[in-house]
C-alpha cells in the first residue's frame, strides 16, 4: 500500500488531526483502492485514527496514504472544520449543561 514508505510526506499528522475530501480531487485514476476509500469516507471530516479505524490499517500506513493525498490536493488535513450538521439545539443545550456540571 504505501511501496515501502514509512513517513508521511504531509508534516504534523497526528491522531486528532481532522481530515477532509477536497471540494475539487485531481484525476483520482491513478489512484489505490485505499487511497479513493480515504476520500470516500473523508465527505465528512474525520480524525486520522477514525480513518485507520475505518479502513482497518495500521496508523502509520494512513498517515502515508493522507500524505499522498494531501500533496496532491485531494484532503486538507488540519484542525477542527466546521460542519453544519449539528441543529437541534436541545442537543446542545444538554452538551453544554454536562459540561457545566464537571
Amino acid at each position: 500500500m504505501t511501496r515501502g514508505r514509512t513517513r508521511p510526506n504531509a508534516p504534523n499528522l497526528n491522531l486528532v488531526t481532522q481530515i477532509r475530501a477536497s471540494a475539487t480531487p485531481s484525476d483520482t485514476s491513478s489512484l489505490s483502492p485505499e487511497h479513493l476509500q480515504i476520500i470516500e469516507i473523508c465527505s465528512v471530516p474525520l480524525s486520522v485514527a477514525e480513518v485507520a479505524a475505518y479502513l482497518n490499517v495500521p496508523l502509520v500506513v494512513v498517515k502515508v496514504l493522507i500524505g499522498d493525498l494531501v500533496e496532491r490536493g485531494d484532503v486538507v488535513a488540519g484542525g477542527l472544520f466546521q460542519t453544519s450538521e449539528i441543529t437541534d439545539t436541545k442537543l446542545l443545550q444538554a452538551v453544554l449543561d454536562g459540561i457545566r456540571r464537571i
